[in-house]
């Protein structure tokens, strides 16, 4: 089965074509970098980076760029360009300059990121470098008569875009989140700006107060840029004018995708993006989880507690389109299947580690058939780790058999590694045995020796003796026609 992706522009499931299949192209939203981040936020990095390492396994790493922005500037407090700057507000609150909040919640956010085991971007742009670019963009879409000046501010203007034919292949605005854009008026979250044409309007950039500590100088005066003008100059700067896949969580569908979609198409004329991904949110006690919400439960916190792949291990049995209801007892259980995977995986390579290779192979085991199938239907975690847990079951069967294929051992683990570490990242295999697997196969050979040498000389109490202690240890010696060989219990 080819790989199939839920597009949310056209709410079904499609099958994957990538505009080159030499080279994907695939972007994600990345943080906005003023607080620590949290569970709901894990939930869809982790979900983003399973759906790049399976396309990395599909086409191969050497054919994916994967670009995440750094927001560190522009990201005003609420969807009606109103409100203050959330660097400017965090800094304020902390006293330090916006920069330095910047700064310092990156860097907090890459650890975090980085003990889940989420692969770093292959370009991870900031929106402070990409202020040039742009006023580029925003005096192009005045040129178009597609965006005005209003009081040192620059705004799409929304209505007039609509009232353009689209092209084939064009969204217009509201086309990605089924809203009309006729539909956005002033009151309740929205309030009124004197400064817009109407409501729907958004800023491209914004002029700058004088206390407003993050500025440049534009041809409209001192100022700063929009938050959603940011991800499209960053994505085309490094993709081209349309790329195969944008992510991003289900709450920045609308306005900030929606947004993305319009200005970009405005401005160079051509489709944004191939296929939407959205990613569904963590609820606690049927709420959805956020720092306004005041649930919000900090990844740092958690790490005090769970193992950071205990808690990738939880998100990856909901699939990521799905809500993800989170609970403490949740997390225990996952944890506790973690470490009955580890066990299994530990076993079976020390099992390797003691059986001689004998050239021996074996076809490819058939949960990896069903682990790859369910990844082809969108990313399906939840099945996919199913089959796994089949494959766990088998191998314990032969584990415990004493009639052991080692080839069929050998695929087992090449099948296991491909699935649980290169794509769902779980890295079962990566404490690695190495020199110590092989020396404690070699002391193990030498233990086999003596006793077989005790038992040569009919010295059985000393035989019996070498195979207690073993097993008092934890290392069951197994007498079968090919010889004796040693597995962990």
């Amino acid at each position: 089965m080819s790989l199939r992706i839920y597009n949310t522009l056209s709410r079904t499931k499609e099958e994957f074509q990538p505009i080159d299949p030499s080279l994907i192209r695939m972007y994600r939203c990345g943080p906005t970098v003023y607080k620590h981040m949290h569970i709901g936020h894990a939930k869809s990095y982790i979900s983003t980076d399973v759906v790049r390492r399976y396309l990395m396994h599909a086409y191969g790493a050497e054919h994916l760029i994967f670009v995440m922005n750094i927001t560190d500037v522009g990201h005003l407090a609420d969807d009606a360009d109103e409100g203050e700057d959330k660097m400017e507000a965090q800094a304020r609150r902390e006293n330090r300059s916006p920069f330095e909040i910047a700064a310092y919640y990156e860097a907090s956010w890459l650890e975090d990121l980085d003990r889940m085991n989420v692969l770093r971007p292959d370009r991870m742009p900031h929106a402070t470098d990409f202020i040039r670019q742009q006023i580029t963009t925003a005096e192009l879409l005045l040129e178009r008569g597609l965006a005005y000046v209003s009081n040192g501010s620059v705004y799409f203007d929304v209505a007039g875009y609509q009232q353009r034919d689209l092209p084939e292949g064009f969204v217009p605005y509201g086309g990605l989140s089924n809203r009309r854009s006729e539909d956005q008026q002033y009151g309740g979250r929205i309030a009124e700006n004197q400064e817009k044409r109407a409501p729907q309007d958004f800023a491209l950039w914004k002029k700058a107060e004088p206390e407003h500590f993050m500025q440049w100088y534009s041809p409209w005066g001192w100022g700063y840029p929009g938050w959603h003008l940011e991800c499209s100059v960053m994505a085309r700067y490094y993709l081209g004018t349309t790329f195969d896949i944008h992510a991003g969580g289900l709450d920045n569908m609308f306005p900030h995708h929606e947004c993305e979609i319009a200005q970009s198409q405005g401005a160079y004329d051509a489709p944004f993006v191939r296929y939407w991904m959205h990613v569904n949110m963590v609820r606690v006690n049927d709420a959805k989880m956020g720092g306004s919400a005041g649930n919000a439960l900090n990844m740092k916190d958690l790490y005090k507690r769970y193992d950071p792949l205990a808690l990738r291990f939880f998100i990856l049995q909901s699939h990521y389109r799905s809500t993800l209801e989170f609970s403490l007892e949740a997390i225990e259980a996952a944890a506790s299947g973690l470490d009955k995977l580890r066990k299994a995986i530990v076993r079976l390579r020390k099992v390797l580690v003691s059986i001689p290779a004998n050239g021996a192979m074996h076809e490819q085991p058939a949960f990896l058939a069903a682990f790859l199938e369910a990844m082809d239907d969108d990313f399906n975690t939840p099945v996919a780790l199913g089959t796994l847990f089949e494959g766990i079951g088998q191998l314990n069967k032969m584990l415990e058999s004493d009639n052991r294929d080692l080839g069929m051992l050998h695929a087992f683990a090449d099948a296991f590694r491909l699935a649980f570490d290169d794509i769902l990242g779980l890295d079962l295999f990566s404490r690695e045995l190495g020199g110590e697997g092989e020396i404690a196969g070699d002391l193990m050979e030498i233990m086999i020796g003596l006793r077989q040498e005790a038992r040569a000389r009919k010295d059985f109490a000393t035989s019996d003796a070498i195979r207690d202690r073993l097993k008092a240890v934890g290392v069951v010696l197994e007498d079968t026609k090919e010889g004796t060989r040693w597995v962990m219990e």
